[in-house]
């Protein structure tokens, strides 16, 4: 099987302001063009992550995932990150799987962040999404659900090579994001792929970045720093056989049903 191109875009958000984080990603992702295959931003990487959903939220054919489309298209490549989303009354923290021929997939975060009352601005989804390139099988969370290890869990019969986490994780718990990104790829003999934001938000909360590659052993194959910074990655198929072919634990695991 064919490597998997990764670009992890490591930025600063502009609080609330769409023009300005749009015009940023636009920069940062045009020098990429032909060069790579999936490119992925932050959680609400058009506003940060504020909880004023009912006036910033935007429906499906709104300029955000317009961008996204053209970005995309312009640039040959898979784009991914989350949005804040509207259908109806109800919103979503949805994270758009966009392709250069405009077909898109998307995941609503299941578990919405109550200590900040996302809960409260949000509703939350039961649906997974598995993406497919070249044959490698991608499965998107959204930050807060990386420390749900039941609902990241790899399956029988949901089986995936590469967990991508799109967040805003605090740098006051950065600890807790390194070390549940190694869990996950230990646990389910996949690369973890995460991208996190810098600087600070509108609610003086400050964020240090720390996006990561962590192969199926739990070894960090790049780790940011507090800058922003776009980072490129070969993943290698052979790596993930090696792993699950020496030990093979997931012949072991449990298959269940979350309701």
């Amino acid at each position: 099987m064919p490597e998997l191109k990764f670009t992890l875009v490591q930025s600063d958000l502009k609080w609330e302001n769409k023009k300005s984080n749009l015009e940023n990603f636009s920069e940062k992702i045009k020098p990429l063009a032909g060069k790579t295959e999936i490119v992925a931003l932050p959680e609400m990487f058009n506003k940060g992550f504020s909880m004023h959903a009912k006036d910033l939220s935007e429906p499906m054919d709104g300029e955000s995932v317009e961008w996204m489309k053209q970005t995309a298209k312009e640039n040959r490549i898979i784009l991914t990150g989350s949005l804040m989303i509207h259908e109806g009354e109800q919103r979503f923290n949805r994270l758009i799987w966009m392709q250069p021929d405009g077909q898109m997939g998307f995941y609503d975060k299941r578990h919405l962040f109550s200590y900040a009352k996302e809960n409260e601005a949000f509703q939350a989804s039961e649906s997974k999404l598995v993406a497919s390139v070249k044959g490698w099988k991608i499965r998107p969370v959204i930050c807060y659900d990386l420390r749900f290890p039941v609902w990241c869990r790899q399956q029988p019969h949901e089986p995936y090579d590469v967990l991508l986490v799109v967040a805003n994780w605090p740098e006051s718990r950065i600890v807790a994001w390194k070390t549940l990104l190694q869990a996950r790829a230990i646990e389910n003999q996949c690369y973890v792929v995460a991208v996190n934001r810098v600087g600070e938000d509108g609610n003086q909360i400050s964020y240090n970045g720390a996006s990561c590659v962590v192969n199926p052993e739990g070894k960090f194959l790049y780790l940011g720093e507090n800058k922003e910074e776009v980072f490129n990655i070969a993943l290698r198929r052979d790596e993930i056989n090696q792993v699950r072919d020496t030990f093979p634990f997931l012949k072991d695991v449990d298959d269940f049903t979350i309701f």
